[in-house]
């Protein structure tokens, strides 16, 4: 039976991205349009089986989309980030025909199901086809790399949450923490520079592409996590570093890096709870099975409680790490999950990418990305909401300011705060696609 054909409408590409990837790994073919116009000619030329059109799209609105489907007997599902609430989704559904309405964030596998429901031969569609081999590089996770560029230092909030089985199991409080900075080895004598890495072709138009260049994305790709309340992993790689994030139902869990910086023994060491003396002595100790922190755990440098805090925070800083990054590249997988024996921890996408931002992005970075004659002005599909970021009182009496008269140089002076502070602040909301520029 030939597999079923869905078209996905909306202008996120890494949403509409992440979404595709899902459907393949549900053996359904996805259609991508990111505009109205796009998305009317791909429904005569492709003829899917079902579709999924965002309400608001930058051409026209998803309702003229829906009514082309609807003439072509093609069944449909909105989704939409603006218009909540039952009347909304009832309207879309007598008004506009549409077999099912999903605000965002939403239940991906729900989803998923409907799509099935709605589209030829339902549950009887073929099974997903073996997923692509992945292509071959030189290294992995579990083979340490040295950095070749500075680690700079970073400021850790003491208090971590453990899950386990999607519920916080543990709070732990402690002092906040600060990782030293970290100087890469010298390079040898002779040794040749650097290649950047070349740019790959783009996928075909219409497909969907299974990476992508990072530049300032990492906090779209969170976001698309979860808006589409997905489980799977992010994979990011620069150079020969490479760095993991595991998302369970959209919020990420765990990390993993293959630098050795990142590593256990390393990061507690930057941190300043053991010495290098302690660190070579765990190293030492090297057994078949043994990992550092059961070995610091033995020599008495580490209690059980503690061990688990400083895991906790390691992943903080390997997922912290990456808004850093202005280069490298992306790659979206769904389904996989965290290791069951890692420690998992618990923290909300708005509140990473925020912190994120004020402590990774450096003012010649927010100079770049917003320029002193910008207007913003919020947005009219938010990706979270107000409520769930924590405003500072001088955040929160700047917020009305920002309505798109204003330039970015007059919420700097309005502020009376360092610029550098104000353009983080400012660049988070837009990173959280709580404002965007005029």
């Amino acid at each position: 039976m030939a597999r079923q054909r869905i078209l996905l409408v909306d202008d996120n590409q890494v949403l509409i991205a992440l979404l595709a990837r899902m459907l393949e790994a549900e053996g359904l073919v996805p259609i991508l349009a990111l505009r109205g116009k796009a998305a009317i000619d791909k429904i005569a030329q492709e003829r899917p089986d079902a579709a999924v059109v965002d309400v608001l799209l930058p051409d026209m609105m998803g309702y003229e989309v829906g009514a082309a489907l609807r003439k072509a007997k093609i069944p449909f599902v909105f989704m939409t980030g603006v218009f909540k609430g039952g009347k909304a989704a009832t309207e879309a559904k007598t008004q506009h025909g549409a077999a099912g309405y999903f605000e965002k964030p939403f239940d991906a596998k729900k989803l998923v199901e409907t799509l099935r429901s709605l589209a030829p031969g339902g549950a009887q569609a073929e099974p997903p086809p073996p997923p692509p081999k992945e292509e071959e590089v030189d290294f992995e996770l579990d083979v340490a790399v040295e950095p070749e560029e500075p680690v700079d230092p970073m400021e850790l909030t003491g208090r971590v949450e453990i899950i386990e089985d999607g519920r916080v199991q543990a709070l732990i409080r402690g002092n906040n923490l600060t990782a030293a900075s970290i100087e890469p080895a010298p390079r040898p004598t002779g040794a040749p520079p650097r290649v950047p890495e070349k740019p790959r072709p783009p996928p075909p138009a219409g497909t969907a592409p299974p990476e992508g260049e990072l530049g300032d994305n990492f906090p779209e790709l969170i976001t698309a996590f979860w808006l589409a309340q997905q489980t799977g992993e992010l994979v990011l790689q620069k150079g020969k570093v490479r760095k993991v994030v595991w998302f369970e139902k959209g919020r990420p869990v765990f990390a993993a890096s293959n630098l050795v910086s990142d590593r256990f023994g390393s990061f507690v060491r930057r941190v300043g709870k053991i010495t290098q003396a302690q660190l070579d002595a765990a190293i030492a100790l090297d057994r078949p099975g043994k990992l550092v922190g059961e070995a610091l755990l033995e020599l008495g440098y580490l209690q059980e409680q503690e061990k688990i805090y400083y895991l906790a925070q390691q992943v903080k800083a390997i997922i912290y790490s990456l808004f850093g990054w202005e280069e490298g590249r992306y790659r979206l997988a769904t389904g996989s999950r965290a290791p069951k024996d890692a420690t998992h921890i618990e923290i909300h996408p708005a509140s990473l990418i925020v912190r994120g931002v004020k402590k990774l992005y450096k003012p010649e970075r927010l100079k770049r990305l917003l320029r002193p004659g910008d207007r913003l002005l919020p947005t009219q599909q938010p990706a979270y909401g107000l409520h769930e970021v924590v405003l500072d009182i001088w955040e929160a009496q700047l917020m009305p300011q920002v309505n798109g008269e204003r330039t970015v140089a007059d919420l700097v002076k309005l502020a009376e705060r360092p610029e550098a502070q104000v353009l983080a602040f400012l660049w988070a909301l837009v990173a959280l696609q709580i404002l965007e520029k005029k």
